[in-house]
């Protein structure tokens, strides 16, 4: 319906083609490094600040030279995350885990000798219970030494890793990071590189549009697509003509998942 009204042949603000910011960018390109050298690896961050478009990123990589495994029904039992990681190395699963563990190391050898790095992403990796995060990292141990592990999740990890039983996890942290909020000036370059992206003009939403969306969306580059995306539909919902000012972004903002506790206690 958006590339249809605005003429466009790509998805506006989709995910899997937003580009890292230079902040972004740099976390990526330090994952990268202890892909090569081998780690344990944290990516924190409240919901929303780009975690997600950083691990997008990583599952892109070239697959002649990575293989990259990414779980993210981290909700399930050590047994189905096997499973999981057995479909991404290309062996079948079998019914007792010890056998699962022993091809899948196997496997990482024969695909560590054919030239690749190993990677494999847990998401949400503060839902996942210690004990099979701690049964996964004991399994890692005999993957080649160049294998990365990166543990990507909300805050609560950090908290989680302090506890002095969790100690034997957090000793092996090799590069740990924050995703934060984005200042304003980094919101207008997301906004305005999105628009480039797809051919739009940056006139697409008005100068007081841009500047009501960044500061609604307080940081939080998710708000900003959502919202930036909201909007877009707004327009074409309304008719509104292809540029979006802010009487349509104020439309978006009166739906009740955009208000704040206080400007709901009259319902």
């Amino acid at each position: 319906m958006i590339r249809s009204y605005f003429g466009l042949s790509d998805d506006p603000f989709a995910l899997r083609d937003i580009q890292l910011l230079p902040h972004q960018r740099e976390i990526h390109e330090t994952l990268m490094v202890h892909c090569q050298q081998g780690g344990l690896c944290l990516l924190v961050g409240r919901p929303g600040t780009g975690k997600s478009v950083i691990k997008e990123s990583l599952k892109r990589l070239p697959e002649k030279q990575y293989l990259v495994a990414s779980v993210a029904r981290t909700l399930h039992t050590y047994t189905n995350t096997l499973k999981i990681l057995c479909e991404s190395f290309g062996t079948q699963f079998e019914s007792s885990a010890f056998q699962c563990e022993r091809k899948l190391i196997q496997q990482a050898f024969h695909h560590n000798h054919s030239g690749k790095m190993l990677v494999t992403i847990i998401d949400d990796a503060h839902l996942m219970e210690m004990e099979s995060l701690r049964k996964l990292r004991l399994l890692l141990e005999d993957f080649p030494k160049n294998h990365n592990l990166i543990l990507v999740g909300q805050v609560e990890l950090l908290s989680n890793l302090d506890l002095q039983v969790n100690q034997d996890i957090k000793s092996r942290v090799t590069y740990s990071v924050i995703t934060k909020r984005l200042h304003d000036d980094a919101m207008r370059e997301f906004i305005h590189r999105e628009f480039d992206r797809i051919g739009l003009g940056h006139n697409t939403f008005t100068p007081a549009a841009i500047e009501l969306v960044v500061r609604s969306c307080e940081g939080v580059l998710r708000r900003c697509r959502n919202l930036c995306l909201s909007a877009m539909l707004e327009a074409v919902r309304a008719s509104a003509g292809r540029n979006v000012d802010i009487d349509v972004i104020n439309r978006v903002l009166l739906q009740p998942h955009w208000q704040k506790e206080v400007d709901l206690t009259d319902f």
